[in-house]
């Protein structure tokens, strides 16, 4: 289906997402950090990014902000996943630039319905 690269520097999390989204048919590329997550992004061009805000090297916002504001990156849309629900925290992160705001702890069935309505939300944009 899609290539989804999932940036989280817990491990736990990051193999229940990745058990998850594999469940559903995604390819998943893993990332420990934030700077791993912009390398890879800019690297595979994964289909959507999913992404912590606090992590290390660098924050889910930062990274955010350089994927969008990069042209070959730009257009993918990043979700981020966050136990920090506060407003203030929520707004940061579309005004970073992401699609959807999703907190933790999340149900499995319910974070694969709102990245598919994504990727479907997505891919009628691009070929419309």
């Amino acid at each position: 289906m899609a290539r989804i690269l999932v940036a989280e520097d817990e491990r736990d999390i990051l193999d229940l997402i990745t058990f998850t989204l594999q469940y559903a048919s995604h390819e998943v590329i893993p990332a420990g950090n934030g700077e791993e997550a912009l390398d890879k992004a800019r690297q595979e061009l994964p289909d959507l990014v999913l992404l912590d805000v606090r992590m290390p090297r660098l924050t889910g916002h930062e990274v955010c902000r350089f994927l969008k504001s990069d042209e070959r990156t730009q257009n993918i849309p990043v979700v981020f996943l966050s136990a920090k629900g506060q407003e203030a925290e929520i707004n940061a992160g579309f005004e970073a630039g992401a699609v959807e705001y999703l907190l933790k702890p999340f149900a499995p069935d319910q974070l694969i319905a709102k990245l598919q309505a994504i990727l479907v939300d997505q891919s009628s944009t691009d070929s419309g």
